[in-house]
């Protein structure tokens, strides 16, 4: 049984305010099946990198005050370093401008599985987790609930859907929006009870296929509030982390290029 509690809550927030307004990107990329088959993968590097990094650096001042949140990216070693969600969602806006877009979590399950990238010795957020209301992170996660009319938990977000807006109310001055291209997926698999359970591979979405003898490892021991989901290490799958602003030089950003569609 899905988790209500937070269905009911949700329920409650849209009934007693109106939605928050949506965000409309850049111009999105399709994330349907038969281009991600085909996109191509890479890190932002190299002379792409460098523009990114600077017009990201001008966005962030400009448009949201120069928030922390958003001061972790550095260009180092000819490649863009660093990774939280926030950041990743204005990337991706950045990158939507010439066809690209980061990777989501079926992006990078399949770049995983083309050997496209060595993913190992690094991590980079893919999404959001949204389990039962409350803390960590209660004021993005009820943002979040009032742009939402039916939800079950636990929930995961690609960040690849996701605006950005100012909010000098919030911890992190910022907060997540939804657009008419947000994917709201219900994610039994990161329940509390799955916690350390391994696997080698994911689904369409993204998601863990659990295996016995797998060689990666979910990590998944929370129950409420809003965690980010991110790859690391040895490939394995975090989606517990509390603090959406951590960012350090293992961070690396995965680009997509827009598939082509296959031939029938």
């Amino acid at each position: 049984m899905p988790n209500q509690i937070f269905l009911n809550t949700a329920k409650r927030w849209m009934n007693k305010e109106a939605p928050a307004e949506r965000v409309q990107p850049a111009t999105p990329i399709s994330q349907s099946s038969h281009l991600i088959n085909n996109a191509s993968y890479s890190f932002l590097e190299g002379d792409l990198g460098r523009q990114v990094l600077e017009e990201y650096n001008q966005i962030a001042s400009k448009d949201y005050q120069g928030s922390f949140a958003l001061n972790v990216l550095s260009f180092e070693d000819n490649v863009v370093k660093g990774s939280n969600p926030f950041a990743f969602v204005l990337l991706n806006k950045i990158l939507a401008q010439q066809k690209m877009r980061i990777a989501s979590p079926a992006d990078l399950e399949r770049c995983l599985e083309k050997g496209e990238l060595d993913l190992r010795g690094t991590y980079g957020d893919s999404g959001l987790v949204l389990r039962d209301s409350g803390n960590p992170n209660e004021y993005l996660l009820n943002n979040l609930a009032t742009q939402i009319n039916i939800l079950e938990t636990p929930v995961m977000i690609p960040l690849t859907g996701l605006g950005l807006k100012y909010d000098s109310n919030s911890p992190h001055d910022l907060v997540f929006q939804l657009t008419d291209f947000s994917e709201i997926i219900y994610a039994p698999q990161l329940n509390k009870t799955n916690h350390g359970k391994k696997f080698d591979s994911g689904d369409k979405q993204g998601l863990p296929i659990f295996k016995d003898n797998g060689s990666r490892t979910l990590y998944s021991n929370k129950d409420a509030g809003l965690h980010r989901l991110y790859r690391y290490r040895d490939l394995d799958l975090d989606a517990r982390d509390v603090c959406l602003t951590d960012s350090n030089s293992d961070g690396r950003v995965v680009v997509c290029a827009e598939g082509t569609s296959q031939k029938k």
